[in-house]
């Protein structure tokens, strides 16, 4: 399998993640993590950002088929999770040990993707 290939089904996988948690929280608000009872500016609050994060799933599968074509679209994408990661990051700082699910996340927005763009320059390198 070409290095192309495999990058293609790496985004394709990890975009996975934030189009199935976003959708869980634009369908289940803040009952998602069992904030209750949530107000109805903080549950709207919590369901736009999780819409935002379904966009971002959604715009990176968007790269999947001409990957190497794609580099300006994938590498502002991978700026805005690595910005909402350092956001988590910063939480983490102040507000101490985060649960499972959240460490998943912060690995994904500060280890994974920085990885994936990386790739996909190196890949669209090597196309040109």
């Amino acid at each position: 399998m070409s290095e192309k290939r495999l990058l293609q089904a790496a985004v394709a996988l990890c975009c996975l993640v934030p189009i199935f948690w976003g959708g869980l929280g634009v369908f289940w608000g803040l009952s998602m993590v069992a904030v209750a009872p949530p107000s109805s500016s903080g549950d709207g609050h919590f369901r736009y950002l999780s819409g935002l994060l379904l966009g971002i799933g959604l715009c990176f599968l968007s790269t999947v088929p001409r990957i190497e074509m794609r580099s300006a679209r994938f590498g502002v994408l991978a700026a805005i999770v690595v910005i909402g990661g350092l956001g988590r990051l910063l939480s983490l700082a102040l507000g101490g040990s985060p649960d499972a699910p959240t460490l998943f996340a912060l690995a994904m927005e500060l280890g994974v993707t920085p990885a994936l763009a990386f790739w996909q320059l190196r890949v669209a390198q090597a196309a040109d």
